[in-house]
This record gives structure tokens, C-alpha cells and sequence, in this order.
């Protein structure tokens, strides 16, 4: 019997396709001798600065726990005013600490880090069985720059189409997944900030739909495409939402207002249990 896989291209758009595809490589702007080519003086000092700060992070490992003015001038070849200044500077932004040891914003990014690590290890074999169980595509997605992004995806094994869409599509703000994730955000700015693109009506309509989501705890894509349908829950870690899953199907197979409330109440399952493993 033949198989056909139908992708869910309905959650790009021509902004996210372009975005992914034009992102310079940093090696395509800075030649081996580090220097910017073809650039305003304020973006090569901007690109130098940005270099020069990772570099002293760089030189954390498991035998230098803090830094000083003295150890950065002597590793990297600064003179001590400068690194002085680079150093405040990062601790001023919270990378670094009182006495130049690692930040709150790196414990944040390690703790984030270390989150998805656990999801990502954990989820395929649940999500392999939420497909299976649904007879739906179940995927995976992290909260990216502009909506969620699909990070893993286990398709329907039954049926002679499938509905399915790639790792590393990054998902539209109406798409189940992104509403998922915003509507859990502990941050409120985050949700401003998508939004900001966004008229009136349509921030005020989305707002109601994240309000809906935390209160049913999954949320509904609203794609405008006939014939389709999603729907997502949360991956939570011991403080914040980490992760959303979904699953993708027919509106005969998955809709809101039809008989299909035991696929979500499997989908609620699986969300729940990879939260139960994460322990960040």
C-alpha cells in the first residue's frame, strides 16, 4: 500500500523561510585573521567586542573557577585596564559574579541547557508512543527568537497519508505550540515582544487565546488551512514551562469541538510525563 507524506508546510511562512535560510555565517564576515570585512566601523567594533567576550568566558574550566583582571591580560594579551573594563562590563550584565566567578545569566543558560538535554533524551520514546497510541504525528518544539521551533518529530505509522512537519521549522504565533509556550511564560516581556508585529486586534485576540490555554492547558492552532489541526500541551521543569508537544492530524481526526478529547487527554499524559523527568 502506498504511503504519502503530506508536510505541514501550513506552519511556515515566507518571513520564517527567509530568516532561515539568509543567516550569515560568521565565518563568511570574519576572514582567518579576525578582522571585519566590508563592515561599519561600529560593527567591527561591535563584532570585536562580542569575540573578545567570549573569549573570557572561554577561559572558565575546571581548574580557573573565577577570573581576574591579571589571568585575562596575561591569557589573552590585553593590557589590565581593558580587561578590567571587559570584565565589569560582563558582570554588570550579569554573566559574571561579585568576584568575577560565573554569573546568573550563565546559571540561567546552563540551567536551560541542561533542561532541554533531559527533554530531548527522554521525549522520543514517549513521543514514539503518543503517535503510535493517537495514530496523530507527535512532535517536540523549544521556544525560539520569533515562535516555537520543532526539534523532533515521530510520525503516524498508520494510514496512507501522513501528516508531518520537518525539525527546525520554526512555527508561526497562531500555531499551537507558540500559544503553548507563550501562554506559560513566566516573563511577561517575551509575550510583548512577539506581539509587538502584531495589530491590535490581533494582539488582543491572541491574548484571549493564551488566556484559554492556561486554562485547558493545551491550546489550538488557528492556521487558517481547511482540513488541518494541532493541538499542544506544556513540558514543564521545576520552576518554568520548558518545552511544548503537539499533535497533528485531520480536523476529522482532531478537532476542538469534535469526539476527539481521549487523543488530548493522551497528549495531556505525554506532556506530563516527560515534566516528571525533568528535574530543572
Amino acid at each position: 500500500m502506498m504511503n504519502i507524506r503530506l508536510l505541514y508546510l501550513a506552519s511556515m511562512t515566507p518571513d520564517n523561510l527567509d530568516e532561515e535560510v539568509t543567516m550569515p555565517d560568521p565565518f563568511d564576515i570574519l576572514p582567518a585573521d579576525g578582522r571585519a570585512v566590508g563592515l561599519p566601523g561600529s560593527d567591527r567594533g561591535a563584532i570585536q567586542t562580542i569575540e573578545r567576550a567570549a573569549m573570557i568566558l572561554a577561559l572558565f574550566d575546571q581548574h580557573t573557577r573565577a577570573l581576574s583582571p591579571a589571568l585575562v591580560a596575561e591569557r589573552l594579551g590585553l593590557n589590565r585596564t581593558t580587561a578590567h573594563r571587559y570584565l565589569h562590563s560582563l558582570q554588570a550584565s550579569g554573566f559574571l559574579g561579585q568576584a568575577y566567578g560565573p554569573g546568573p545569566l550563565i546559571d540561567q543558560l546552563s540551567s536551560l541547557v541542561s533542561a532541554r538535554q533531559q527533554i530531548l533524551a527522554v521525549a522520543p520514546a514517549i513521543l514514539r508512543k503518543l503517535s503510535d497510541q493517537s495514530g496523530l504525528t507527535a512532535v517536540l518544539s523549544f521556544l525560539g527568537r520569533t515562535g516555537a521551533v520543532v526539534s523532533h518529530v515521530e510520525e503516524a505509522n498508520a494510514g496512507t497519508i501522513v501528516l508531518t512537519v520537518r525539525a527546525g521549522t520554526v512555527l508561526e504565533l497562531k500555531a499551537a505550540q507558540s500559544r503553548i509556550l507563550l501562554a506559560f511564560q513566566s516573563d511577561p516581556g517575551v509575550i510583548t515582544r512577539m506581539h509587538a508585529a502584531l495589530s491590535g486586534v490581533e494582539a488582543h485576540q491572541e491574548q484571549a487565546e493564551l488566556s484559554l490555554a492556561r486554562r485547558n492547558r493545551v491550546a489550538w492552532a488557528d492556521l487558517d488551512r481547511a482540513g488541518l489541526a494541532s493541538v499542544a500541551a506544556p513540558v514543564f521543569g521545576s520552576r518554568d514551562i520548558q518545552a511544548a508537544i503537539a499533535v497533528l492530524g485531520t480536523t476529522a481526526m482532531l478537532s476542538s469541538s469534535g469526539p476527539s478529547s481521549h487523543r488530548v487527554d493522551l497528549l495531556r499524559g505525554a506532556a506530563q510525563q516527560i515534566s516528571s523527568m525533568v528535574t530543572i
